[in-house]
């Protein structure tokens, strides 16, 4: 076994230098995962049609017919990938394309050359948030209940999806309710981006968040110049 990778789990691998893509899906599925490859974007959509899910996906930035960024967001607007657990890879490691991954929908990124230990405890970090363990912890406010170790989030007793990164936000909003976090602390705490870049990147998120949270989304308060504030007694 690879360092422990979960058995059955269903991996989109998407890289178009061949030797690489080789070894990667090699040792994925020596660690017991489903692996479906690809070389391009219409290779990648290809092989979700064929698949019978897609439980995470390693995306190349640089693919010849599209960019991997625009891949992950195809795919976080299609119901069948938008929930995947999604780790862009990137050759360059440039603060610019870790946003745009970012903004796109990715939870993750490996820069190249990278090691495959480097690459298995990304995905197994993933994975994890796709198990649901016995034991919980809850964080309620209003009509939002979140099992934090679950991955699981209710509204009003209906239980919604959320992206591996959106869920990190919620909990980040939950825990520390009733204070603002600006978009640079979010960006530190959530994206793991420690850098003075202006972006978008939280807002795109917050709005995504507050659309699955339905009318509970409100609880998300803007703090106008500064950032985002969870509020201290959300409606019921």
């Amino acid at each position: 076994m690879w360092y422990g990778a979960l058995v059955a789990l269903h991996v989109l691998l998407v890289e178009d230098e061949e030797e690489l893509r080789t070894s990667v899906a090699y040792a994925l599925r020596r660690a017991g995962y489903v692996v479906h490859e690809a070389g391009s974007v219409r290779e990648a959509e290809a092989a979700v049609r064929r698949a019978d899910r897609v439980d995470l996906a390693i995306l190349d930035v640089m693919l010849p017919d599209a960019s991997g960024i625009e891949l992950c967001r195809r795919m976080r607007a299609a119901p069948r990938t938008a929930d995947a657990g999604i780790v862009m890879l990137t050759a360059r490691g440039e603060e610019f394309d870790r946003v745009m991954g970012f903004e796109a929908g990715a939870d993750d990124y490996v820069v190249k050359p990278f090691s495959m230990r480097e690459l298995a405890l990304r995905l197994e970090a993933l994975a994890r948030r796709t198990r649901r363990p016995t034991s919980a912890r809850i964080l309620a406010a209003g009509s939002i209940a979140v099992d934090v170790e679950g991955h699981r989030v209710t509204v009003a007793g209906k239980e919604i999806t959320l992206t591996a990164l959106e869920f990190r936000l919620l909990v980040t909003l939950l825990e520390r309710r009733g204070r603002v976090q600006s978009r640079e602390v979010l960006l530190r705490d959530v994206w793991g981006i420690d850098a003075d870049v202006t972006t978008r990147t939280v807002d795109t998120h917050v709005k995504r968040l507050r659309q699955k949270l339905g009318e509970a989304g409100a609880a998300i308060e803007t703090i106008r110049g500064v950032g985002y504030r969870f509020a201290d007694e959300p409606e019921t």
